[in-house]
């Protein structure tokens, strides 16, 4: 099998071209073929030597695969399915007035168990490489319509830190897609250490996935409250300065007579304090065998008024792709489990 070349950082590309005793600048000109010209093969890069494309031809490939299925909703979502890691994943395509948002995978599966997500059913299958996380975004139909990417997808991405951390980087360099950071959220249940290594080390959103401000009740919704709590998570975020431009969001689907509350309103205004930040309400997109039901809309409508008033920004995410799989993980479930797979 031969190794993608996409995906790869320029200092692993450097690493390649210097392995197989082509000059420096190699490195250069082969990723502003992967992430600039859009190459579809080594042939391809037409300043490269024949010989540096034999040489590169012999061990590597550009890597690119596309999508094996795509469900379409009559509001222009799209769901694709790709391969990836024995298994399947999906991208989600959000097309907006103003926006085009791409939500990627990080994983096959998830080994975080949380109540009310599919692709926690899976099981972690495998850790997507940087190749397969970016392949969502170069295979992607609507490609040169995205403005906005967000790691809310298939599996914990910082879970799969190293290779998150370098799709980013191929994401935002100037020798790569040269995308503002601001235009990247990741997502994450709240692993404090690598979000750490996070907010260090690259300059993009960062989206926490809280659900409820009182632990027992996370525990019960996210088993990994058991090792890192809400106090933890606050605590690492107000550690750093994270200056004006860069957001934290908070993301919290409401769920009926669980944690809709005004106790709930409460104590998130005093655990939030001090911290500039956004709730995003969501919807909970029903999955089969679960005993969580989303609030009424009049209850969540109610929801983010108390929040607003008690002076924290409060939105309702729209919900997109009803008459699809929306709940994520749902479409490469039922792929799995596919008998004619």
């Amino acid at each position: 099998m031969k190794t993608p070349l996409f995906g790869k950082t320029l200092s692993e590309l450097a690493d390649i071209v210097k392995d197989l005793g082509l000059p420096g600048f190699t490195a250069g000109q082969i990723a502003n073929w992967l992430y600039k010209n859009k190459v579809s093969s080594i042939d391809g890069m037409t300043n490269l030597s024949k010989k540096a494309r034999a040489l590169l031809n012999e061990q590597y490939t550009i890597g690119l695969e596309p999508p094996v299925n795509v469900q379409v909703s009559s509001d222009g979502t799209k769901k694709y399915l790709f391969r990836a890691g024995g298994g399947y994943i999906e991208s989600a395509f959000i097309p907006e007035e103003k926006r085009s948002t791409l939500c990627v995978s990080s994983q096959v599966g998830c080994k975080m168990r949380c109540l009310f997500c599919m692709t926690g059913r899976q099981g972690l299958q495998a850790n997507l490489t940087s190749n397969q996380i970016l392949n969502q975004i170069e295979s992607l139909p609507e490609r040169d319509r995205l403005t906005n990417i967000v790691y809310m997808g298939m599996g914990e991405p910082l879970d799969n830190l190293d290779e998150v951390m370098k799709s980013l980087e191929a994401l935002t360099s100037d020798w790569g897609y040269g995308w503002s950071p601001r235009r990247i959220t990741v997502s994450t249940i709240g692993i404090v250490p690598a979000m750490k290594h996070f907010l260090e080390n690259s300059r993009c959103h960062l989206a926490v996935s809280l659900h409820t401000p009182f632990e027992s009740e996370r525990k019960m919704l996210m088993p990994v409250s058991h090792k890192y709590s809400v106090a933890d998570i606050l605590n690492e975020i107000k550690s750093h300065d994270l200056g004006r431009q860069r957001r934290i969001s908070f993301e919290y689907i409401v769920f009926k007579g669980l944690n809709d509350t005004p106790r709930h309103v409460k104590e998130l205004a005093r655990i939030l304090n001090g911290i500039r930040c956004r709730i995003n309400l969501i919807r909970f997109h029903q999955i089969p065998n679960t005993p969580l039901e989303t609030t009424d809309e009049q209850r969540l409508q109610e929801f983010r008024d108390a929040l607003n008033a008690k002076g924290i920004t409060t939105t309702i995410r729209a919900s997109r792709g009803q008459d699809i799989d929306a709940a994520c993980g749902l479409l490469s479930t039922k792929e799995l489990e596919s008998p004619t797979r």
